[in-house]
Order: structure tokens, then C-alpha cells, then sequence
């Protein structure tokens, strides 16, 4: 399986995704460049700037990404 494949995977079941995420849960350290190549592919995601705290409670603002529509795959006929 892709990465790709595995976020996509992931943000069909509802969940939506930031980096830390993106590496700890799903094993991807260029999760822009996978969001990327997803619409790409023609599929509609958002992209949230969210505030958080990182490690040692400084605030920080990073993306949060959210599927809102699966590309429509249109299948060749032979």
C-alpha cells in the first residue's frame, strides 16, 4: 500500500490529519507532498490552520487536513 493510498485510507473513515499525525499514526514525513499528490488525483481536501501546543507548551499553528470529497474515478471501457 502507497502512502498515498494509507492517508487516503485513513481521511475516508472521518479522520482528519496533521503532521504529528501524519508520522506517528500513518508513517509519513511529507504529508503535504502526499495531500499533493491527492488532489492531484482529484480529490477535494481542506486545509485548516489549527492552534496547538507543541512539547514544551509554546503555541504553535500547523495544518489540519480534511477529506470533503473522494475524486470520481471514471473507469475506461475496452
Amino acid at each position: 500500500m502507497t502512502q498515498c493510498q494509507r492517508l487516503l485510507d485513513y481521511m475516508e473513515k472521518g479522520n482528519r490529519v496533521t503532521q504529528f499525525e501524519a508520522i506517528s499514526s500513518l508513517g509519513i514525513l511529507r504529508l503535504a507532498s502526499r495531500i499533493s499528490d491527492l488532489r492531484d488525483q482529484g480529490h477535494i481536501i481542506e486545509r485548516e490552520m489549527v492552534n496547538v501546543s507543541n512539547r514544551y507548551g509554546e503555541k504553535c499553528r500547523v495544518a489540519r487536513y480534511t477529506l470533503i470529497k473522494k475524486a470520481e474515478v471514471v473507469l475506461s471501457e475496452k
